[in-house]
């Protein structure tokens, strides 16, 4: 049986039992949704800064931790798309109890946000339309692993914010995202997604670049010269917001980061 073939049976099956009411939960999925030219399936999405053009007359659910289950009912849904942290934990224990199917999509690397868009094609009955843009994907990050790999990868410290002091830790998909770049973030060996550390904790791991979102942040690292990323001077600003939304605009967002930390190669 060829490939395609294959997905035109997927296809088949997936029709008879796919969502036609559905309700993001998350941005990113709001938008993996919007990439996979379905958005007419959705009838409602939770907010969390710009949205696609394509759903901007969406109704909303809520905010980030914010969610309007009055609203969210009243839209009949037939099937959710969740991110675990966008909702709180007694709410997400609420739409347990409403017996509405949920996809939960929480992807730790690039690898698993593509299986994922795949997967969020197949719920949408439209499987085709996710095996074409998982296969583009795949494709894109691959050719980015070979054009950044390093035998020895650059110690990096990624800055979340500053006050506390938060980074990304190693089963966070920016992570992966660094690792393609031929970096590694020096808190990868912590688990949390986002875990508070200190300046004597980056002294000590004396990354030789530091990322943040916010010149003001980056420019605070001068104060220690001793600092390899200071030394080198090697603060990059990181302006670009497609990290923060894993969808599949993020492997172009890694292309972009990739680019910034080894504008060379």
């Amino acid at each position: 049986m060829t490939r395609w073939l294959a997905v035109l049976l997927l296809a088949v099956s997936a029709s008879t039992m796919a969502a036609q009411r559905v309700v993001s939960l998350a941005p990113s999925l709001s938008e993996i949704v919007a990439e996979l030219d379905s958005a007419d399936l959705l009838v409602g999405v939770l907010d969390g800064g710009d949205r696609p053009l394509a759903l901007k007359d969406l109704p909303s659910v809520g905010r980030y931790g914010q969610l309007d289950m009055e609203r969210l009912l009243s839209l009949r849904p037939d099937l959710l798309l969740l991110w675990p942290g966008s909702v709180g934990n007694a709410q997400r224990q609420q739409l347990k109890g409403l017996k509405i199917p949920v996809y939960v999509a929480e992807p730790h690397s690039l690898d698993q946000l593509i299986t994922q868009i795949e997967d969020i094609a197949t719920q949408l009955g439209r499987p085709e339309r996710g095996v074409k843009r998982a296969a583009q994907l795949r494709g894109r990050l691959e050719a980015l692993r070979q054009r950044y790999r390093r035998d020895t990868p650059l110690p990096v410290f990624y800055q979340v914010w500053d006050r506390p002091l938060y980074t990304v830790g190693g089963e966070q998909i920016i992570s992966d995202a660094l690792a393609v770049c031929g970096a590694r973030s020096v808190f990868a060996d912590l688990t949390l997604p986002a875990p508070q550390v200190s300046v004597e904790s980056v002294l000590q791991r004396n990354p030789q670049i530091i990322l943040a979102t916010d010149q003001a942040q980056l420019d605070a690292w001068k104060a220690w010269p001793q600092l390899a990323a200071v030394a080198q001077e090697r603060l990059l600003l990181v302006t670009d917001k497609g990290l923060e939304r894993p969808s599949g605009q993020m492997i172009e967002a890694t292309a972009r980061l990739c680019g910034l930390i080894a504008p060379d190669r």
